[in-house]
């Protein structure tokens, strides 16, 4: 017979509500002003805490943003993986997905460009840093499910395959040269580059 999981401890609760008003805080100033227009100091007094606690849960402006933008992204990764569950082939189930995070990153341009770079250049071993990679390292594994799935990719080759569409999503997004660019024609030249390098597929 299962345990049944233990109630928080009132010090855990008081953590994890703490928490959960920084991520409103921080998510809220960032979206309406942009994550380089908002102190730290900003966001503590918005959350009602001091600055030195709010730096026991991410000691820099690049963390708190990764905080924020991992609940948007794990959102958008259920939201793709349900829409691709009702693709009728590999191009439009990955598109399903890629459109997902495609609009959470372009949600706020700057912000989902600043979140790319500290995904990509920060330290792994910081948790929200971790927890960035392993979102993306889920959502190759969800391409990769596809390609197996609907374009009968050989299981050894999905895994490589699905890297390289990640790939091409991440240029896509992280490009100075989209900063002005619709979300439409990004998505569209994903779908062509995409189409592309599916067995059987045209765009």
């Amino acid at each position: 017979m299962p345990v049944a999981p233990q109630p928080l401890g009132r010090r855990e609760r008081n953590k994890q509500a703490k928490l959960e008003r920084i991520t409103a805080a921080a998510g809220a100033l960032f979206a309406k002003h942009g994550v380089d227009e908002v102190t730290t100091q900003q966001i503590a007094e918005a959350a009602d805490i001091g600055t030195g606690t709010l730096f026991l849960y991410a000691k820099t402006k690049g963390e708190l943003l990764l905080l924020v933008q991992n609940a948007h992204y794990t959102d958008a990764l259920e939201r793709g993986r349900a829409a691709a569950a009702d693709a009728s082939n590999a191009l439009d189930g990955v598109m399903a997905l890629v459109s997902a995070i495609v609009d959470c990153n372009r949600t706020q341009v700057e912000n989902g460009r600043t979140y790319l770079r500290e995904m990509v250049f920060g330290d792994p071993a910081e948790p929200r840093h971790a927890e960035a990679l392993m979102i993306v390292a889920q959502t190759e594994q969800v391409y990769s499910d596809i390609l197996i799935d609907r374009a009968k990719v050989a299981t050894a080759e999905a895994p490589s395959l699905a890297r390289v569409i990640s790939a091409i999503m991440f240029l896509e997004i992280g490009s100075s040269l989209n900063v002005d660019a619709r979300t439409a024609e990004i998505l569209a030249s994903i779908r062509t580059q995409v189409a592309a390098i599916l067995p059987g597929e045209h765009s």
